[in-house]
């Protein structure tokens, strides 16, 4: 017996995931999105302490890429629902086997329990006088990240972001193939490690970067950012970048799930025993 399941096989247990997902009680999805953006945000915080003080811009994404993927590897591992992931529920719902009114409750908890968790690890960093570190270096960079993704322009936060759900999904669907944890690390470790490189755009990890700069809008940290106050704001985060960067991850993570319906479930003949 393989180790691992084929795509037909990874179809199907997608699926029945989706099945399992949609029908909880709101409060037990709410609790385990809440981990997932705690996840996630301890993994944004991690990658970000570690790259800070890098001048080429190169390795810093390099050294960014291989601390990041530890956040999904919590939330394969030890359970919690992360927004990018569950885009893949549209499986069963084009199954039929749930509802898209259920799809969009399950997507709308699971964005708020991950803000919820994100934004919390977010205020312990704010305040746990991390920025200050490399004289005050990781707090302009943090103030500095959170500038460039709250002044994207549209349609560049929308191609960022659907790129993004493409690496995520693309990388949890490995995931789910491997049996043993050892594979699940693996699998996911690199599709990670790519988006992370790629500076694509991920709604739950910016829940931690965009928050935490704003939580440490201080006049040192601005001026070592070289960025004004009126440059990063609530508003730019919603508008700019919380909305078209939720929809494009939607789209890549449909595109994934969909493709593999089409295919698996539409044009793949079962086999014959």
């Amino acid at each position: 017996m393989a180790n691992y399941l084929s795509p037909q096989e990874i179809t199907d247990y997608t699926s029945q995931g989706g099945v399992n997902k949609v029908n909880r009680s709101v409060l037990l999805i709410l609790l385990m999105a809440i981990m997932a953006g705690v996840y996630i945000a301890l993994g944004g915080f991690a990658s970000s302490v570690a790259a800070h003080d890098i001048a080429n811009k190169g390795l810093a994404k390099l050294v960014t890429g291989a601390v990041f993927p530890i956040g999904l590897m919590f939330v394969v591992i030890n359970g919690a629902d992360l927004f990018t992931g569950n885009c893949l529920i549209v499986i069963s719902t084009l199954e039929k086997k749930t509802t898209w009114a259920g799809f969009v409750k399950n997507l709308i908890i699971v964005l708020i329990g991950n803000f919820i968790g994100a934004v919390a690890v977010a205020f312990l960093v704010a305040n746990s006088g991390a920025l200050s570190m490399s004289d005050g270096r990781f707090g302009a960079y943090m103030i500095k990240t959170a500038t460039s993704k709250v002044n994207l322009e549209f349609t560049q936060a929308l191609c960022l972001a659907i790129l993004c759900n493409i690496y995520v999904c693309a990388g949890i669907w490995m995931i789910y193939a491997a049996k043993d944890i050892t594979g699940k690390v693996l699998a996911g470790f690199f599709s990670i490690f790519a988006f992370a490189i790629s500076g694509a755009e991920h709604i739950v990890a910016n829940m931690f970067y965009v928050p935490l700069a704003l939580f440490s809008k201080t006049d040192e940290f601005l001026e070592l950012a070289h960025v004004s106050a009126d440059q990063l704001t609530w508003s730019k985060f919603f508008i700019n970048n919380a909305i078209p960067v939720t929809l494009g991850n939607i789209i890549g993570g449909v595109f994934i799930g969909g493709m593999y319906f089409l295919i698996y479930k539409k044009l793949t003949k079962p086999s014959s025993h």
